[in-house]
């Protein structure tokens, strides 16, 4: 079966700059799967995410299913597994420019955090009980930190 080619977009529309367009389309989120799951489960050991912490973060995969990607067997992730992660490594990059220091960059999500979104709950709460949206509210939060 021939390999479609991937569908360009103008430069700075809305989905060449967010990635939106190309998630969707089957073959992109193929190429992207791996990689991206690789990233994820780095990001998680540096955070020391307990395994269902992982799976709540990926959207509860079940667990046969999360075994595989641990082992390297990916295959092409949904649309929503593939958000979630994009939502978690900007969550990881936004701490890492905020807070130089590895230690504080890795474990703020599970430090109790004072602002109003959080409750006094750790972010990582927000991000397992919220769901997408827990994931997006901690991110546009950090964003706008880094932003200034």
């Amino acid at each position: 079966m021939p390999r479609r080619a991937a569908k360009r977009y103008p430069v700075g529309s809305h989905a060449a700059v967010t990635g939106v367009g190309r998630r969707a389309d089957p073959e992109v989120r193929r190429r992207m799967s791996a990689p991206a799951m690789r990233t994820f489960l780095n990001a998680a050991q540096a955070w020391s995410l307990s395994v269902g912490e992982q799976r709540a973060l990926l959207g509860w995969p079940a667990p046969a299913t999360y075994y595989k990607y641990k082992a390297g067997d990916i295959g092409t992730l949904s649309y929503d597994t593939l958000t979630r992660i994009s939502l978690v490594l900007g969550i990881y990059k936004a701490l890492h420019v905020l807070y130089p220091d590895n230690g504080l960059a890795d474990g703020w999500v599970k430090l109790p955090n004072n602002n109003p979104l959080f409750g006094g709950k750790p972010a990582l709460s927000l991000m397992l009980d919220g769901g997408i949206d827990g994931l997006a509210q901690t991110r546009r939060l950090l964003d706008a930190r880094v932003a200034g």
